[in-house]
């Protein structure tokens, strides 16, 4: 099952020409989960691969404008459409509240939404996933989120199972799905007879907003990807602490710590080019990737390779403008 993650917005606290508001997508096989939703974000689906889809659950890492302004005319837009599918809104607490302003904003719908307001340390049961909430700093209700799949059975032995004498087809599936099976001659074959060990998940680790905390560090440790906040340089800690926000450097060492694969630094400020955040960054976490709109990292089952960067990888569809105005552009 394909997991990956869209990044349809990595600017921090402005836009610019080339980066938009906060706003990340997680694609595991054909689930959509939208992280925070910002001014714009129902236009940059429009305008990468994955469209302008009915997705039916969004989580908010918290209440600062440039993390939620584009939920109203994204729900608005919904209901023009003519939408009747469910919508989930999760959040931390304070949620509630703010979905009653906003909704002197968007007006009546033609779909149910539900809100659902977390605490650090839930979790949130799925089809072979959790999503599991974890404490962050960022001096308001704020929360992180980490996509932590099931453990996989081993792989299946064939020639096992024939020495075994299980028939080829439903029987197999049976073994494969965990359950003991009972062949024709009154044998009795467990899974352990035929699988390898279990196969790790994947996990990925969202942060939103955050100073360096402990608490991140616990809840990504040994995550695939880490997506984190780097708001500042060095030269700015003091202004990164005054603001609950991190440096590229103390991600960096966040993801040192948590022995993750991949670092992925967003939340870029307008002060600094991309490469200034990849360098500070990869002095001390190599593995260290700055993604721009519509990049993508893919996040492969552990035996089948490391997460990767593909640069505008929700954009294969672009034109050829599209693809000589990216050229030509400094990357903010």
């Amino acid at each position: 099952m394909e997991l990956d993650v869209v990044f349809l917005g990595t600017s921090g606290s402005m836009p610019t020409a080339r980066r938009a508001l906060p706003a990340t997508l997680v694609r595991r096989g054909g689930e959509r989960l939208l992280v925070d939703c910002s001014e714009g974000t129902q236009r940059q689906l429009l305008r990468s691969d994955v469209g302008l889809v009915d997705l039916e659950e969004i989580f908010l890492t918290h209440y600062h404008a440039d993390h939620y302004l584009g939920l109203p005319g994204m729900l608005k837009t919904f209901a023009l459409r003519g939408r009747d599918v469910p919508l989930t809104i999760h959040g931390p607490r304070g949620l509630d509240d703010l979905m009653a302003t906003l909704r002197r904003v968007f007006g009546r719908l033609t779909y149910p939404v539900r809100t659902v307001e977390l605490e650090p340390g839930e979790r949130l049961g799925r089809d072979g996933y959790a999503i599991e909430t974890f404490r962050v700093e960022h001096g308001v209700s704020a929360l992180g989120y980490a996509l932590v799949e099931e453990a996989r059975p081993g792989r299946f032995d064939v020639e096992v199972a024939d020495r075994l004498g299980v028939p080829p087809g439903r029987e197999r599936g049976v073994l494969q799905r965990g359950e003991s099976l009972t062949l024709a001659d009154g044998r009795i074959v467990e899974p352990a007879d035929v699988l390898g060990e279990a196969r790790a998940g994947r996990k990925l680790v969202l942060t939103g907003d955050t100073a360096p905390t402990a608490s991140v560090v616990e809840a990504a440790a040994g995550a695939d990807l880490l997506v984190h906040e780097a708001t500042f340089l060095a030269d700015e800690r003091a202004r990164a602490r005054e603001t609950s926000h991190s440096t590229a450097g103390e991600a960096a060492l966040v993801a040192q710590e948590a022995g993750v694969k991949v670092l992925a630094l967003t939340h870029v400020s307008t002060r600094y080019f991309a490469h200034q955040v990849v360098e500070e960054a990869t002095q001390l976490f190599p593995a260290t990737v700055v993604p721009r709109d519509f990049d993508l990292v893919a996040v492969p089952f552990p035996e089948r390779g490391e997460p990767e960067l593909v640069r505008s990888g929700a954009r294969t569809g672009r034109t050829p403008a599209d693809a000589a105005g990216t050229l030509a552009e400094p990357i903010l």
